[in-house]
């Protein structure tokens, strides 16, 4: 799918959290923490190995975003928010991007975790403070948690549903006790807590869109703001905390600014004809001819392929299980064998991409072959509760041979239909009512309408009245809130270290929130089930086992039809940037860690110029 480059909110990048087992916690001060064995970077350390500490500061970066916005605040449920809006606020500690799952201290000096992990407690650094000058306090830390669980996006509520209470214990010591002693996750959750300032709240309405800067503390503050047009952020010169070694060589550009579009075509234009500097290219179409131009044949605008050591996670067209005509795992099966991959692969996509074949895919968590003896311990209590197949076949999704000769797949398509109650008359698929099978994909991106028309052609052959519309982003963002939608296409993101998210993906209790990520509408108590054990996990291999037993039974229940990945990073970029010798294993640090260089810049800027 399409991706612009954002800087995401704290809670968001816990989802991107690397590598989980049981960690060793004792009650004494730390200034990093790990969950699985040593924080890295030893007490006294300067930064990052993959940041440049001298990289200068200035210039701008303007980058691009699909659609439009109505607010600041990246924290609720309510409209569209801008584009990298959570720079503007900090997190209690950071993590790490060359290890699998640590923080450091960012806000808090230093964290004590209970031998028993029954609370965390965070020591706040007496300089930090407000854009305004005023210092973050346990208030200021406490009201965050307590309106981002009761006022933010659902998936707070999840992430924090085991945390009993917070409370100050001095002027700058805050801690937070725990219901659940064995969610090892917790004291990290609440490491990436954003920072809300109290003060700049009184009398104002959390839950509401809006368009006045927000109070932060972080290193970046709001600029301008054109209405669903432009965001700009301006470099805070005397950030508090720009010493600091998470700091350190980060952030370095003067202004961050995003133009909006509302065609991801045309954006992609304005980009070869200079109007922003740099983009994530996720189109391979787009990779592989769109670049044919005379900037990059002359090096000014170069192209990257980074490789990355994440898991791709899931994009697939996703059944809307709520509606009464996706009920039945037969038919959700049998139309999986309309959608050919290999022909759309080699005609869309110069076979540059690999089919997805788990929700974990690109990892060691990702299930592969046979159900081993470890996972048939989970699985054996629940036979007869999930498919059969878990137990007796290695899962595989229909292949061919990319000719687009579609006619085996589709045979077995019209014979799974029949099983489940749906026969042809007049060349129409019908139920036993007489009612037709007929359905809408809807999405906010029109370039996989490509994708999606040959499939909806294998579907007509069946009898089957497909269609796809493509909408606004803030229609479809509407649409999903509420769960008002056939078939979309979206990606469920993953880490190496899956935990509190995965309830708010496949957990009953999440089906009917709105504005939730279950957009499924998963609601199976075996799946329940696995999602204890897997938050609950006491080693890696106990994870990563029950990645594999939840990873199995979800694909054998085909919620979804899988799209394709691929492992790196294509980017593309006007060569007026420098960057670190070292990149980052579990990120794309572009915004945080690149910076100007004055000499590559003036020589783009006349090129430009030149070429007007």
């Amino acid at each position: 799918m399409a991706q612009t480059f954002r800087i995401k909110s704290a809670c968001v990048l816990m989802v991107l959290a690397l590598l989980f087992t049981t960690p060793t916690f004792a009650d004494d001060a730390q200034q990093g923490i790990a969950l699985h064995g040593t924080p890295k970077y030893a007490p006294g350390f300067t930064h990052f190995d993959y940041v440049n500490p001298d990289a200068p500061k200035g210039g701008e970066i303007r980058l691009d975003s699909l659609g439009t916005f109505d607010t600041v605040n990246p924290f609720t449920l309510k409209g569209v928010a801008a584009d990298n809006a959570a720079i503007v606020f900090e997190t209690l500690m950071v993590k790490s991007l060359d290890e699998p799952f640590t923080e450091y201290g960012w806000v808090a000096e230093s964290t004590t975790v209970a031998s028993d992990r029954s609370w965390v407690s965070y020591h706040l650094r007496p300089e930090a403070r407000f854009h305004d000058g005023a210092p973050i306090t346990p208030e200021d830390v406490i009201f965050s948690f307590e309106t981002l669980r009761d006022k933010g996006q659902p998936f707070y509520r999840s992430y924090y549903k085991d945390v009993a209470k917070a409370e100050k214990m001095d002027a700058h010591d805050v801690r937070f006790s725990f219901k659940d002693t064995t969610n090892t996750e917790l004291p990290l959750i609440m490491g990436e807590l954003p920072i809300l300032s109290k003060k700049f709240w009184q009398g104002k309405d959390f839950g509401a869109t809006t368009l006045e800067p927000i109070m932060g503390s972080g290193p970046y503050e709001i600029d301008t703001i054109e209405q669903g047009r432009r965001m700009s952020y301006k470099r805070v010169k005397n950030w508090w905390a720009k010493d600091l070694p998470v700091n350190k060589g980060r952030y370095n550009f003067d202004e961050i600014r995003s133009d909006y579009y509302r065609d991801a075509t045309v954006a992609l234009e304005a980009f070869l004809a200079g109007r922003y500097d740099l983009r994530q290219e996720n189109v391979a179409k787009n990779w592989a001819l769109a670049y044919n131009t005379p900037a990059v044949k002359d090096g000014l605008i170069k192209r990257d392929v980074l490789k990355n050591e994440l898991p791709t996670g899931m994009q697939a067209f996703i059944f809307n299980t709520r509606r009464p005509i996706f009920k039945d795992r037969k038919v959700r099966e049998a139309l999986n064998y309309a959608f050919d991959f290999e022909w759309s692969n080699k005609n869309f996509a110069y076979g540059a991409y690999e089919r997805t074949k788990s929700y974990f895919e690109n990892s060691e968590l990702a299930a592969h072959g046979m159900p081993t003896s470890d996972e048939l311990k989970i699985l054996e209590p629940y036979r007869g509760k999930i498919p059969d197949e878990v137990f007796t076949q290695e899962f595989t999704l229909p292949k061919t041979d990319g000719s687009g000769d579609n006619r085996d797949n589709l045979h077995k398509a019209a014979e799974l239909l029949k099983e489940a109650g749906w026969t042809l008359k007049d060349g129409k698929l019908v139920d036993a009512s007489g009612k037709p099978f007929t359905f809408e994909i809807v999405d906010a991106e029109p370039m996989f309408e490509r994708w999606t028309e040959p499939m909806l052609r294998n579907l007509e052959r069946l009898g089957i009245k497909a269609t796809f519309r493509s909408v606004d982003a803030s229609q479809y963002q509407n649409l999903m809130d509420s769960y008002d939608f056939d078939v979309t296409i979206s990606v469920f993101p993953q880490s190496l270290s899956p935990g509190n998210e995965q309830f708010a993906y496949w957990s009953s209790a999440k089906a009917d929130v709105k504005g939730g990520r279950n957009l499924i509408g998963v609601r199976d108590p075996v799946v329940d089930d696995l999602l204890k054990l897997l938050v609950h996990a006491k080693s890696r291999e106990d994870l990563i086992t029950t990645c594999h037993a939840l990873d199995r039974v979800l694909l054998w229940q085909y919620y979804l039809i899988p799209h394709w990945h691929i492992g790196s990073y294509r980017i593309a970029y006007w060569d007026r940037f420098a960057r670190p010798a070292i990149a980052p294993k579990y990120g794309l640090e572009v915004v945080d860690g690149w910076w100007t260089d004055p000499t590559k810049a003036t020589k783009i800027d006349t090129a430009q110029k030149r070429n007007r």
